[in-house]
């Protein structure tokens, strides 16, 4: 018996890279420093003993944006995303048609492959978050059919990408799923973004889609949340719905899990995976290898064990400028998630 673990994606930029980014007039060599910065987060990635990498997110500008780069027909002012803290994010907003990428993720997963024999996962942005770009006034001469269909292939391509290049598994982010049921408590939004990732997903043949994930949570950012208040029972029916074959589900930072497990044990179909988050990435305070241990032994009282994963609640730093959590705390949570998930097997295999 085997219980798989993955993580989410970002780690914690260094100090230096950080102050490079954020820095105005900085000089330094973001190149040497994006170098610098993979190799020795994919160096205590295996440390960690980790059987599945990333590169940390450290080159994207957040896990939002990064197709973004470069573009030239973006507004500001887009969607705003409030935390509980009381930052915010904000989309910008499209300008002109047509809407092409201007960058993919295969960069970084090729980059990363180079610099490991890890397995390499990547995580990539859903359909349903860029479909936001697309202004409510409309734009001349394109109309918001010819955007939705240009934006479906560029996602497709995306993904396929990532596939065709050795990915170990591709990992749709999708954390607008739960805040719009805030936005929306009517559920329409929600079904909205569900058919519209459904029909990028349905572009791939049922092994593809094996490979494929999604992963969802309140929201990570400063160590602060957009939806946290939004009850996961209303939010996980539907998101089994999706044509994938793992689900990556922040659970450890959830006041009632139990509730929650119950809700997956209802829902999870066969042949999905749920991987459950036994990391708080919020809370500074590192996790035993026996927490985790225990957590995957209440999870796995509702969930098959075929069918079981461990993952982190979220990444521990999604954009570019999130110094809430250090690396060193990050890669020692992410040491206990696979010690505690092991310890776990052990037990469950006695």
């Amino acid at each position: 018996m085997k219980i798989q673990t993955e993580p989410i994606g970002s780690i914690p930029r260094t100090p230096e890279l950080i102050a490079a980014i954020t820095t105005p007039g900085n000089t330094a060599d973001l190149t040497k420093l994006y170098d610098a910065a993979i190799q020795d987060t994919l160096m205590e990635f295996e440390k960690t003993g980790s059987p599945v990498v990333t590169d940390g997110e450290q080159t994207k500008s957040s896990f939002a944006t990064y197709p973004l780069e470069g573009l030239t027909n973006l507004a500001p002012e887009g969607m705003r995303i409030d935390f509980a803290d009381g930052h915010h994010r904000q989309l910008p907003l499209l300008t002109a048609g047509p809407f092409r990428y201007g960058n993919y993720a295969v960069k970084y997963l090729t980059t990363a492959q180079t610099k490991t024999g890890t397995p390499v996962k990547q995580a990539v942005i859903s359909a349903s978050a860029l479909s936001l770009l697309y202004p409510q006034s409309g734009i001349e001469g394109y109309p918001q059919d010819a955007f939705m269909k240009d934006l479906l292939n560029e996602c497709e391509k995306d993904i396929r990408q990532c596939l065709e290049h050795g990915a170990y598994k591709v990992q749709m982010d999708f954390t607008e799923g739960r805040l719009s049921l805030k936005l929306d408590p009517s559920g329409g939004v929600l079904k909205h973004f569900i058919d519209v990732n459904n029909q990028v997903f349905d572009r791939f043949s049922a092994d593809e889609q094996n490979k494929l994930g999604v992963h969802v949570c309140p929201g990570s950012d400063h160590d602060s949340t957009h939806s946290a208040d939004i009850d996961y029972a209303d939010f996980l029916p539907q998101l089994f719905n999706l044509h994938v074959g793992s689900f990556y589900l922040q659970l450890a930072s959830e006041p009632d899990r139990v509730k929650v497990l119950k809700v997956i044990k209802q829902y999870l179909k066969p042949g999905q995976t749920a991987f459950i988050g036994v990391i708080d990435v919020l809370n500074p305070v590192i996790e035993t290898k026996e927490t985790v241990r225990d957590r995957v032994l209440e999870a796995a009282d509702y969930i098959p064990l075929n069918q079981l994963g461990t993952t982190d609640d979220c990444g521990f730093s999604p954009f570019c400028d999130d110094v809430s959590t250090t690396r060193e705390t990050a890669f020692a949570k992410i040491k206990a998630r696979i010690e505690g998930t092991k310890l776990a097997e052990e037990e469950l295999s006695a």
